[in-house]
C-alpha cells in the first residue's frame, strides 16, 4: 500500500525548469527564443489595440509583415551565400503577375483563365522558382558582383517584359487582380501574411539550422575552402537561389490579391529591391530574424514620411541610405549583431 506524497517545493521548481528548458529548446529548433515568441504574440494581437485597430495603421502592420517576409528570403541568399539578388522585386512581381493572370476572368486580358487566387499564388510560386533555378545555374557560377549584376539585369528583362506584353499584363496601364477576401477589412489579411511571414521564417530557419545551412555558410565565408572540402558550391547556391525565388514569387502573389492593382514601376524596380537589401543589411546579414524586427518601425517611419514630406519624394530612401552607412561603419552586425553583443555583456556581468 503505497500514499501520494505531495511534492516538495524542489520537486515542483525541478519540474518547471525542466518545462521551462523545454519550451526553450522547442522553439530554438524553429528559430524563436521567449523573447521573439512574446513580440510575435504581441503583434498578432496588435490589430485589436487602439490606435492599430484603425485601418491605415493595419494597412501599415500588412506592408511591415510584408516586407518581413521578404527581408527573409533575401538575407537568406544575401546572408548565407554571399550573392546578392539584385533582381528580387523583379522575380516578386513575376510571381504577382502569373498569379493574376491566372485569376483572370475579364475580357480585358487576352486570356480568362478564372483559377482561384489561393492556387494561384502556389503557381506563381513555382513559376518563380523555376525562373530561380534557371538564373541560378546560368549566373551561380560566376563570383561576387558579376552573379549580382547578371541577376540585376534578369530582373530588369523581366520590368521590360511586364510593360511590353501588354496582351496579359496590360504594361504600364496596369490590371486589377481578383483579391482574396469579398471585404474591404484590412484586419484578415494582415493575418494572412503574418502566417506566410511565419511559413517563409521557420522553413529557411530550419534549412539553416541542417546540414545544408552548415554548406551554405561555408560557401559564404570561404568558396575555396568550401570547395577544397568536398562541397559542391554550384548546387547548393542554385538550391539557395531556388529557395529565395520561390518564396518571393508566393509573396508577390499575396500582393496582387491584396492590393488589387498592379503595375511594373510599382513592384518590379530595382528601387523595391533596394529597400529589402536596407531592411536586411539594418537588420543583420545572416539572421533572418533582424530584418523582420526592423521591417514594421521602418513601414511606419516610411509612411510618416511620405505623409508629412510630400514635397520630398524619395526621402525614405536617403535614410535607409543614411542609416545602411551608419550600421556597416559602427555595427557590421546590423540589430541582430548589437542584439548578440548585449546579450553577451549581460551574461558576462552575471558572472
Amino acid at each position: 500500500m503505497t500514499t501520494n506524497q505531495p511534492l516538495s517545493t524542489a520537486d515542483r521548481s525541478a519540474g518547471a525548469a525542466g518545462w521551462w528548458e523545454k519550451l526553450k529548446s522547442a522553439l530554438l529548433r524553429i528559430g524563436f527564443t521567449p523573447l521573439g515568441l512574446v513580440m510575435l504574440l504581441l503583434l498578432a494581437a496588435s490589430p485589436w489595440i487602439p490606435p492599430f485597430n484603425q485601418e491605415h495603421y493595419l494597412r501599415w502592420l500588412i506592408m511591415g509583415a510584408f516586407l518581413a517576409a521578404q527581408s527573409v528570403a533575401f538575407d537568406f541568399t544575401a546572408g548565407y551565400i554571399n550573392v546578392v539578388n539584385f533582381g528580387f522585386a523583379a522575380i516578386l512581381g513575376l510571381g504577382a503577375y502569373t498569379s493574376a493572370i491566372l485569376a483572370n476572368t475579364s475580357p480585358v486580358l487576352a486570356i480568362q483563365p478564372g483559377i482561384s487566387p489561393w492556387i494561384g499564388i502556389w503557381v506563381g510560386a513555382i513559376v518563380a522558382g523555376i525562373v530561380g533555378l534557371g538564373l541560378g545555374v546560368i549566373t551561380l557560377r560566376l563570383r561576387g558582383i558579376y552573379a549580382a549584376v547578371m541577376a540585376w539585369f534578369v530582373g530588369m528583362a523581366l520590368l521590360g517584359l511586364a510593360r511590353n506584353l501588354v496582351t496579359l499584363t496590360r504594361g504600364p496601364l496596369g490590371m486589377s487582380p481578383e483579391t482574396f477576401l469579398d471585404t474591404n477589412a484590412n484586419r484578415p489579411y494582415f493575418y494572412i501574411i503574418l502566417g506566410m511571414m511565419l511559413v517563409v521564417y521557420i522553413t529557411l530557419r530550419l534549412v539553416t539550422r541542417s546540414h545544408i545551412g552548415l554548406a551554405f555558410k561555408a560557401i559564404g565565408q570561404n568558396l575555396d575552402a568550401a570547395r577544397a572540402s568536398g562541397i559542391n558550391p554550384t548546387r547548393y547556391k542554385v538550391l539557395n537561389f531556388t529557395l529565395s525565388c520561390f518564396f518571393a514569387g508566393w509573396l508577390g502573389g499575396f500582393y496582387a490579391h491584396f492590393f488589387g492593382s498592379l503595375t511594373p514601376q510599382t513592384l518590379m524596380h530595382t528601387s523595391k529591391t533596394v529597400e529589402v537589401l536596407a531592411i536586411a543589411y539594418i537588420g543583420g546579414r545572416g539572421s533572418l530574424w533582424g530584418g523582420m524586427v526592423v521591417a514594421f518601425p521602418f513601414v511606419f517611419l516610411t509612411e510618416f514620411i511620405r505623409s508629412n514630406f510630400t514635397n520630398l519624394p524619395g526621402l525614405h530612401l536617403i535614410i535607409y541610405g543614411v542609416l545602411m552607412i551608419a550600421v556597416m561603419t559602427y555595427y557590421p552586425g546590423g540589430l541582430s549583431g548589437a542584439y548578440a553583443w548585449l546579450l553577451s555583456k549581460i551574461r558576462r556581468t552575471r558572472k
